[in-house]
């Protein structure tokens, strides 16, 4: 088990410097013409992947680390660039995620790579949950997987998918059976071009808009036996047990967000940091009244909140990502602790930047009204802020809160 350190060690410092320079230098001067354009930008990826940056390598790297806390370092300087372009070049990792975390080592083999592709030809992956009737309520998914022969055929329509449509390979839960609930549902790898899958309706977003958010649609998908994840004999066993009323352990779409809300969080706080940064350096050089408008207690204590609430909640989150590298239980739901306090310390903070900058806070001319717009989607995806105090209420207590 790693030690628990609150000072980076080399190798991290020096990954932080890099992502911030590629944030800094490429990222952030693209953030207002994507966030315009409302569209993937490929520039950037293709940038990013020659860097090394957009890669499953990269990821394999990140995930490698044994105090857990290159992944949300990265996230953190990414999304200090822009949230919209930093989710464009994480968002295909959800998808890899969920592959990684179930699936057999020869579907990692294959459809890990297959998500990023290389420069030039670069690829996009998925991961397919949210439906129109299952948002928080995941276990009320009508996208189905039916067996025929040895192939299963998927019907439904999913939602408000990162990447939907556009990506190469997309990962999707379906119930396998329905009268189990939650543990009738297993995740499908579905390869580019199988016959049936097709984008709907694309999203027009109130923030984060250079990433692709569309419906899914399956009409009679067909994908083979290999693309059941995790190998059909496991789900067999699983749903066995399930029938008997035996424990079956987590189901497909929670494992994967158990596992990336430290991450989540750790954009969140990217976030917030460029506004704080932006909002001090504003407040420095603003002169009101014959004087620096930061020289007013009202402002230094709101700056001196927004500083200490970001220093807590990237706490919470290292707290948890070493936890989860280290296989140490979330005992009191520390992943929705981070995520929780991260998200909502992102609409705060982002908020009281637009209310320091007054009217030019609220004007294009300034990124602050981008970010806070991107900020309000982290109380939302990845678990609501309600969802986060169920989970919480519900690991403390030990009874079934609703």
């Amino acid at each position: 088990m790693a030690e628990f350190s609150l000072s980076l060690n080399d190798d991290q410092v020096t990954l932080r410097d890099w992502v911030h320079e590629f944030a800094e230098k490429v990222i952030r001067p693209a953030g207002e013409e994507w966030d315009e354009r409302e569209e993937t930008p490929w520039p950037i990826l293709e940038e990013a992947a020659k860097a090394g940056i957009y890669s499953w390598e990269f990821l394999a790297q990140l995930a490698a680390d044994p105090t857990g806390l290159s992944m949300p370092i990265v996230n953190e300087e990414l999304f200090w660039g822009d949230a919209g372009i930093g989710l464009s070049i994480m968002g295909t990792g959800l998808a890899v995620s969920a592959i990684s975390g179930q699936g057999t080592p020869e579907q990692i083999m294959t459809w890990v790579p297959e998500c990023y592709g290389t420069p030039g030809d670069l690829r996009l992956g998925a991961f397919c949950v949210t439906e129109p009737n299952a948002g928080s309520d995941v276990s009320s998914l009508r996208t189905h997987a039916t067996r025929d022969g040895d192939d299963w055929i998927i019907n439904g329509t999913k939602v408000f998918i990162t990447n939907g449509g556009i990506a190469n390979v997309h990962v999707v839960v379906a119930s396998v059976d329905s009268t189990l609930g939650a543990r009738g549902h297993s995740s499908f790898i579905v390869a580019p071009g199988t016959p049936g899958l097709s984008m709907g309706k694309k999203e027009r977003k109130h923030g984060i808009r250079a990433s692709h958010t569309a419906e899914v649609v399956f009409d009679d998908v067909r994908v083979p036996s290999s693309c059941v994840m995790g190998g059909v004999e496991r789900l067999d066993e699983r749903l066995a047990r399930a029938r008997s009323g035996q424990r079956t352990g987590k189901q497909a779409a929670m494992s994967t967000f158990e596992a990336t809300r430290p991450v989540v969080a750790a954009q969140a706080i990217g976030i917030a940091r460029a506004a704080f940064e932006f909002a001090l350096d504003y407040a420095k050089d603003r002169q009101q009244f014959k004087k620096a408008i930061i020289e007013n207690q009202s402002i230094a204590f709101t700056l001196a909140d927004m500083r200490t609430d970001i220093d807590a909640a990237r706490l919470l989150v290292w707290r948890a990502a070493w936890m989860a590298a280290n296989q140490v239980p979330f005992t009191a739901a520390e992943g929705s602790m981070s995520k929780l306090k991260a998200g909502e310390t992102a609409v705060r903070v982002t908020e009281r930047a637009v209310q320091i900058l007054g009217g030019y806070g609220y004007i294009r001319d300034f990124p602050v009204e981008r970010w806070v717009r991107d900020a309000k989607i982290y109380t939302i995806f990845e678990g609501t802020s309600e969802i986060q105090r169920l989970v919480i209420a519900r690991a403390l207590s030990g009874l079934h809160v609703e």
